[in-house]
């Protein structure tokens, strides 16, 4: 199974358009979505996503019930952060911020823990943990738009710029 992260899009739907085109050039099978969309209008940029869609809520996404109502209309899966996947017997959490990160990953509970909220891409192994933040994909803070990718059966993947 491949998986897709991306995160902190803020709106910024040509940049999403972007994010959309290489996860469907790449074949993923799940897009994943740590947080910070903002605006329910954020779900046009994904008219044309070729795989599933989970997500879960970030500390600046404005209208929570709107939001949920138009994931549930495109049939996408929209959760409270932290929110706890089961992909190919592998534990996989998502959260927004990462709040006690370092617990979590000493726990040993999870393969992959995928967070956000930073902005700044991370992408590495500890505990043998795969701990990925895919950084801005909507590039207004630091002005690099960037997502990850994993593969479940190797646990390899990457961060790309787009």
């Amino acid at each position: 199974m491949k998986l897709g992260f991306f995160a902190d899009t803020h709106d910024n739907l040509p940049m999403i358009s972007k994010a959309v085109d290489l996860f469907n050039r790449k074949q993923v099978d799940l897009v994943i979505h740590l947080g910070d969309f903002v605006s329910p209008f954020f779900l046009r940029a994904l008219n044309g996503l070729r795989s599933n869609l989970v997500a879960i809520f970030g500390n600046n996404d404005g209208d929570k019930l709107m939001l949920k109502t138009r994931f549930q209309e495109k049939g996408y899966d929209l959760f409270s952060p932290p929110q706890t996947l089961d992909l190919d017997k592998k534990k996989v959490l998502i959260l927004h911020e990462p709040f006690e990160l370092k617990a979590l990953i000493i726990s040993g509970e999870y393969q992959i823990i995928a967070y956000a909220h930073t902005h700044v891409p991370e992408f590495r192994i500890e505990k043998e943990t795969l701990v990925i933040n895919p950084g801005e994909c909507g590039g207004w803070l630091y002005g690099k738009a960037t997502i990850a990718f994993v593969d479940l059966a190797t646990m390899k993947g990457e961060l790309i710029e787009l």
